[in-house]
């Protein structure tokens, strides 16, 4: 749970441009109404009786010895005042986390409401299929009933997370050692972060890890590991500046292998999807540990910077056909009001979604979880 409230905090920018746009949409066309809409946003209404349960009371009350009759009296007034109202009530807040409120303002669900959401979601880097999408289903069995923005951020964050759902997966391990896991990814997506963090964790559950630093080119890059790798105590393997990437690739897989490790994780140089001569320095380091093993790499994650937007798209499609990427990490959640691109990173490819990074700290790297990142996008509470 501290990683949902510290993903709810700094999506702050992604969930309040959703919020503040889907209470003018409300706003726009909707009327104040007092009594809660007798359809719940929910499509298993068969469930409700669920809060009939205090009526078992009775059964605890022979135990009562001392209080037996005012017992019985007190749930007899109840009923007759909330017969269907006190269900939908109850479960409206146990849905939307409130009690007796005061007027709401409701719209209807209609094309014009409908084409707002839409935009809005479009926005938001959810893009024009995942957004007609999300909303089709929205309005699938609702079209013409009112709803509050509760209600329309309720059931949002359910479709996002139907989207999410067979996405989100861990990094599988494999008995196979040392697991080879190349990372890659465009300048600045926090590869090397990335990379420090996922070995530190792996560390601390008990895996041998070794880090290589491919990334020759840039210093920083490598310094930036040693300081991860002195932190987690996990060895980095390095090699002098402009070194050729695939060389050390090359020595640091025998050696994960001569020392028995569990995974060796190497970092690449950052590049840009448009520049061939470096996407083929790629495939070439694929290429030279494929001569030790054949099987490598057995994960290839490419890392996003969330702040790219739409671009993350495009990313994923030219690393997929170089480096046959696995599975994805997502950083910089923080950073962006456009956290919408996550979710159709997930509708359109279909890629299992390891983590995602909020912040620089070692724990502000986690398993993707799909509902609380739904519910962090869209402000709802973590219940």
């Amino acid at each position: 749970m501290a990683f949902f409230t510290k993903l709810k905090d700094r999506l702050f920018k992604s969930s309040s441009r959703l919020e503040q746009g889907l209470e003018a949409i409300v706003e726009d066309g909707g009327e104040e109404t007092t009594a809660p809409d007798p359809v719940i946003p929910q499509p298993e209404p068969e469930p409700q009786p669920v809060p009939e349960l205090p009526e078992p009371a009775p059964t605890p009350q022979p135990v009562e010895t001392p209080s037996p009759e005012p017992a019985d009296p007190t749930p007899a007034p109840p009923p007759p005042e909330l017969p269907e109202q006190a269900q939908s009530k109850g479960l409206i807040g146990r849905l939307f986390g409130r009690g007796d409120a005061g007027p709401v303002v409701r719209r209807t669900l209609d094309d014009d409401m409908l084409e707002q959401l839409e935009e809005l979601l479009i926005a938001s880097d959810m893009g024009v299929d995942t957004a007609l999408r999300v909303t089709a289903n929205m309005a699938e069995g609702r079209y013409g009933r009112k709803l509050s923005t509760q209600e329309i951020k309720q059931l949002l964050a359910q479709e996002i997370a139907r989207v999410m759902e067979p996405v989100a997966k861990p990094m599988p391990l494999y008995p196979k050692r040392p697991q080879v896991v190349l990372v890659v990814g465009v300048n600045g997506s926090g590869k090397t972060t990335t990379i420090g963090k996922l070995a530190s964790q792996f560390k601390a559950a008990g895996k041998k890890v070794v880090i290589a630093a491919g990334d020759t080119f840039r210093a920083a890059a490598v310094e930036q590991l040693q300081v991860w790798g002195d932190r987690a105590g996990v060895p980095v393997l390095t090699a002098p500046e402009g070194s050729d990437p695939a060389s050390l690739a090359f020595d640091a897989l025998t050696k994960a292998q001569a020392d028995g490790a569990d995974l060796l994780m190497i970092d690449t140089a950052g590049r840009l999807q448009n520049r061939a001569d470096l996407m083929e320095e790629l495939a070439k380091i694929v290429r030279v540990i494929r001569k030790i093993d054949e099987t490598a790499p057995h994960n290839t994650l490419l890392v996003l910077d969330a702040t790219t937007g739409q671009n993350a798209l495009s990313q994923v499609e030219t690393f997929r056909k170089l480096a046959d990427v696995s599975g994805l990490v997502m950083t910089k959640l923080d950073g962006t009001a456009k956290g919408g691109v996550l979710v159709a990173l997930a509708d359109k490819f279909g890629l299992p979604i390891h983590a995602i990074g909020v912040g620089e700290q070692i724990d502000d790297l986690a398993p993707f979880d799909p509902e609380e990142f739904a519910a962090a996008l869209t402000g709802l509470d973590s219940n």
